[in-house]
C-alpha cells in the first residue's frame, strides 16, 4: 500500500484544487495518461537498470538521438515506418549496449559512464540534424525549400484509440511497462537483475552472468529511449535535437516515486507505472491551477528527495 500514499495524496489535493470542475472531467484524465507516457516508456527502462544496481542518465539524449533518426528517415530520405522503426530501435540498443559493455567489464561507476553517452548522443543528435529541427519543410541540394507529406506512422502514433478516448502512444507506454513487468518477474534474467542489484558479487559467485545481465539492462533502456524518441517525434511532427532535455530525471523521479530503490534489488515496474501516475497528476494539478513551469521542475527536484528519505526511513522500520 505504500506506493499509494503519494498517488492517493495527489489524487485528495486534484480534487480540492479542482480548477472549478476541470479536474474531474475525462479530458483532463486522457491528458495526463497522454503526457506521461513518453516519459513513462523511458520509466519502464529505467526500472529495470536501477534495479541492477545502476543508473542511465543518457536517456534522455539517446531520446533526442531516437527522435531526430526517425525524422531523418521517414522525412528527409521518405523511408517507409516499417523499415525506419526497427533501424531506430536499433540505435537505442546500440547506445544501451555501449553503456552496458563500459559498465559491465571495465566496471566503471555507471553514473561516469551514462553521464559521457548523455553528452555523446546529444551531440550526434546535432550533428545528423546539423543543429535544426528536422520537419515536414526540407531542403533541396540546390537551396530551395519544400513542404513533404507527414508519414503515416506519425499520424498513427499520435492517433487516439477506442472511440477517440486512448492516445496511441498510452497503449505503447503500457505495453512497455507490460513487456518489462514479463521480463522482471517472469524470466530467468530477472531473477538475475534482483541479484546482481542487490549484491554484485555475491550474484557472481552464485553463477549468475554478471556482465550479460548488466548489459542486457542497459540495452532496454536504451530501445525504451529509442521508442519514446519515436513517440516524441510523432507528437511534434518533427525530430529536435534540443528535445528530451531532463528528461532523465522525470523517469527517475517516476521510478523512485513508485518505491523501487536506488541502492538496486529492489523494486517493479507497476510501481514505476504509479509513480508516473503520481508525478503526472501532480504535475497536471498545478497546471490547472495555473502555477509555473519552474515551480513544477523545481517540485520534481523536491519531490525526488522526499521520496527516497521517505523510502530510507520505511527500509529502517521494516529491518
Amino acid at each position: 500500500m505504500r506506493p499509494f500514499v503519494p498517488l492517493v495524496a495527489v489524487l485528495v489535493f486534484g480534487c480540492v484544487l479542482n480548477a472549478n470542475g476541470a479536474f474531474f472531467e475525462w479530458q483532463t484524465h486522457r491528458a495526463v495518461l497522454r503526457e506521461i507516457s513518453v516519459g513513462g516508456i523511458l520509466a519502464s527502462g529505467m526500472t529495470v537498470v536501477i534495479v541492477s544496481g545502476g543508473i542511465d542518465l543518457a536517456v534522455g539524449s539517446v531520446l533526442a538521438l531516437s527522435a531526430v533518426s526517425f525524422a531523418w528517415l521517414t522525412l528527409l530520405h521518405g523511408l517507409p515506418g516499417f523499415f525506419a522503426l526497427p533501424l531506430v530501435l536499433l540505435v537505442g540498443a546500440a547506445a544501451g549496449a555501449l553503456s552496458g559493455v563500459l559498465v559491465a567489464w571495465p566496471r566503471m561507476q555507471p553514473f561516469i559512464v551514462t553521464l559521457a553517452m548523455m553528452v555523446f548522443a546529444r551531440g550526434l543528435a546535432k550533428e545528423l540534424s546539423g543543429g535544426q529541427k528536422i520537419s515536414t519543410y526540407v531542403q533541396d541540394p540546390s537551396g530551395a525549400f519544400r513542404s513533404v507529406p507527414l508519414p503515416a506512422v506519425f499520424e498513427a502514433l499520435d492517433g487516439r484509440v477506442l472511440g477517440g478516448n486512448v492516445s496511441v502512444v498510452t497503449l505503447v507506454f503500457l505495453g512497455s511497462a507490460f513487456v518489462t513487468w514479463v521480463i522482471l518477474e517472469r524470466l530467468r534474467v530477472g531473477r538475475y537483475l534482483f541479484a546482481v542489484g542487490g549484491n554484485f558479487e555475491a550474484a557472481r559467485l552464485s553463477g549468475v552472468p554478471v556482465h550479460f545481465t548488466l548489459i542486457f539492462a542497459y540495452v532496454l533502456s536504451g530501445i525504451c529511449a529509442a521508442l519514446a524518441g519515436i513517440c516524441q517525434a510523432a507528437q511534434e511532427t518533427h525530430g529536435d535535437p534540443e528535445t528530451g532535455l531532463g528528461y532523465e530525471l522525470d523517469a527517475i523521479a517516476m521510478v523512485v516515486l513508485g518505491g523501487t530503490s536506488l541502492m538496486g534489488g529492489r523494486g517493479g515496474v507497476a510501481l514505476t507505472v504509479i509513480g508516473a501516475l503520481t508525478l503526472g497528476y501532480l504535475e497536471k494539478v498545478l497546471s490547472l491551477n495555473a502555477y509555473s513551469s519552474e515551480l513544477r521542475l523545481m517540485l520534481t527536484g523536491v519531490i525526488l528527495v522526499l521520496a527516497v528519505l521517505f523510502q530510507r526511513r520505511f527500509g529502517r522500520e521494516s529491518a
